[in-house]
């Protein structure tokens, strides 16, 4: 092996580290409380021979709290060493996601606000009708790329239209006026005052469909989005020639949604 193979190896390595330091982390953190446990079980009868032998040598027949503390503290020794890096590997995987999700809000919101942009230059520069064949097109692009036989269609039992959300790859059969009156819905909870923010968990459970798996960590807030818009593309046909709608959110969904008065 050539020391270019060597540096790639240990590169490799190195980047397989910190991509998972959360799980490794946490699987230290919960390896270490088993072993504080289990050498703190171990430490107990020693720590009873040496109260026994304190109380010998004291002539009594009880140690006081101070004294038994004094007296049985070197067998825990390992156990308070592992106890505390177990701490510390918990706290730092919480860190390392905290952070983590930080950033990935911060790219996720550059995206959408660059995105809304896009389209608003989009139509101002080739009018709305041109603007919505170009939609439509990247629409039937998505569904030939992700077909329905490539991932689970969830089936509420209510029939309905086969519909695709791009965004979170899922596909699943819903009656299209159920989601129009879905987010009417959640539009008048947050108008109402009932909700000042709604996340898209809400909005799937609403369809009778399960949820993204990031479906609370998204959602739109009234004082800064405005009401929840979502388009749908009907003319769309999957690769067995079936009509398939298309979900697109003309109002994103954003990591910061439940933050009062975010911006």
């Amino acid at each position: 092996m050539n020391k270019t193979n060597v540096t790639n190896f240990f590169k490799g390595i190195q980047n397989g580290i910190s991509k998972h330091s959360p799980e490794i982390l946490t699987g230290l953190g919960i390896a270490g409380m088993i072993t504080t446990t289990v050498l703190a079980v171990k430490a107990t009868p020693k720590a009873l021979q040496l109260i026994e032998e304190k109380k010998d040598e004291e002539q009594k027949d009880e140690l006081t709290v101070v004294e038994t503390v004094k007296t049985t503290w070197k067998p825990y020794i390992p156990a308070a060493v592992t106890g505390t890096v177990s701490v510390a590997c918990l706290i730092g995987a919480h860190s390392v996601h905290a952070k983590r999700n930080a950033a990935l809000a911060t790219a996720y919101q550059l995206s959408s606000t660059a995105l809304a942009d896009y389209k608003e230059q989009l139509i101002e520069t080739i009018g709305e009708k041109k603007e919505k064949v170009v939609r439509d097109k990247i629409a039937q692009k998505q569904v030939d790329e992700h077909p329905p036989k490539a991932t689970s269609v969830y089936d509420t039992g209510n029939g309905g239209t086969l519909v695709y959300d791009p965004q979170f790859d899922k596909y699943f059969r819903c009656h299209i006026n159920s989601i129009d009156a879905a987010v009417n819905k959640l539009n008048q909870r947050m108008s109402t005052g009932q909700s000042e923010c709604i996340s898209l968990s809400e909005f799937y459970n609403e369809l009778g469909v399960k949820p993204p798996a990031i479906g609370e960590d998204l959602g739109w807030n009234i004082g800064r989005d405005g009401f929840i818009e979502i388009d749908h593309s009907s003319a769309m046909v999957t690769d067995t020639g079936e009509p398939c709608v298309v979900l697109r959110y003309d109002v994103a969904p954003k990591y910061d949604y439940f933050k009062i008065n975010a911006r």
